[in-house]
């Protein structure tokens, strides 16, 4: 993580909070796609996504090589990721179960 070494105007807990409100205020997938698009560079975004991507593997048990092999993401990040599933603040796994839920309620409504 990146540490200044003048204090900023803003706390960073405050400008966390911040960037907090502004993801939470966007209203679909698509306003939050052209803000992560604005926010982060592309290398930051493919980071995110390859984190993301391998969190549905993880929670199916399946192992990590299988997990490489299925989506090229590096073994160190699934390790990373697992880490956090298993001793993180629970953003994985709040994330995970609504957007299981999500397709859950869209593939009922398609019926």
């Amino acid at each position: 993580m990146k540490r200044r070494s003048v204090d900023p105007e803003t706390p960073s807990e405050s400008a966390e909070l911040s960037l907090c409100e502004a993801l939470l205020s966007l209203k679909n997938a698509d306003e939050m796609s052209a803000f992560l698009h604005d926010l982060c560079t592309p290398a930051e975004l493919e980071v995110l996504v390859d984190r993301w991507r391998v969190v549905p593997y993880l929670l199916e048990g399946v192992s990590y090589r299988e997990i490489h092999e299925r989506t090229a993401v590096s073994i160190t990040t699934i390790g990373r990721v697992a880490r956090y599933l298993n001793q993180g603040s629970g953003g994985y796994l709040a994330a995970a179960a609504r957007a299981a839920r999500r397709r859950t309620n869209q593939k009922k409504d398609k019926a």
